[in-house]
């Protein structure tokens, strides 16, 4: 059975998440404070967390950056209050796979959760055992090591998934709305800035001079294409 971790400290929330997650098939954990949180993650091989951002003794953004930092790449969802934008971009930029604001509805919650995790039931159906050269940059989607110029990259699940899906469509000019569709999910209900976060945050990784990027070209006023230049 697949494990789900909830972490809040409102019982309703997690009364609420529970109930419908056990309904949809999925174990669930639950942790009401940060540290547990962050030990229950050490010690469990979890299909996903949902994370409350208000916490005792160790809030959500800590919890996230302390999760990637040890190099777990668990998919994480933060729960968020409705119009708490630095707090949900702030997530975003260190290692959360995504947000949904509160108040949410339990059929949301399981689309996020779907979204987040099929990249790892995608690409263990089609991996490749062979690596894809672009240039300088090695990626082999078994293993889903990265490398640039023989250098191992640490790149978030997001962050990967993003590169994958540019690299089996090199050269083609992607708007912002199809890579979010394709990456995202068809039922996400985000914009399309999220695509250019990302974006931003992959270049910083794969690219040796992001402001002039190699691989990741922007298409002012259509979008992205993938290619070595």
């Amino acid at each position: 059975m697949k494990q789900i971790l909830v972490v809040d400290d409102e019982p309703s929330i997690v009364t609420l998440l529970q109930y419908n997650l056990e309904q949809a098939g999925y174990g669930v954990d639950v942790a009401t404070d940060g540290m547990t949180a962050l030990a229950k993650i050490q010690e469990t091989d979890y299909f996903c967390v949902l994370l409350d951002l208000m916490l005792p003794k160790l809030d959500g953004l800590e919890v996230t950056k302390q999760v990637r930092q040890f190099g777990n790449q668990v998919p994480i969802i933060i729960v968020t209050a409705k119009g708490a934008e630095f707090d949900r971009v702030f997530g975003l930029e260190i290692g959360a796979d995504d947000y949904v604001t509160k108040p949410f509805s339990p059929r949301e919650i399981l689309a996020r959760i779907k979204a987040v995790t099929r990249r790892q039931e995608d690409v263990s159906a089609v991996a490749s055992k062979d690596s894809v050269r672009i240039g300088d940059l090695e990626v082999n989607e078994s293993s889903h090591l990265v490398r640039r110029a023989g250098e191992a990259l640490t790149l978030t699940p997001r962050e990967f998934e993003l590169l994958q899906y540019f690299i089996h469509r090199q050269g083609r000019v992607l708007d912002r709305a199809t890579v979010l569709a394709g990456v995202w999910g068809y039922d996400y209900a985000g914009d399309t800035r999220m695509v250019d976060m990302h974006v931003s945050h992959l270049r910083e990784k794969i690219e040796p001079d992001p402001k002039h990027p190699q691989y990741l070209h922007t298409v002012r006023g259509f979008g992205y294409r993938f290619g070595d230049a």
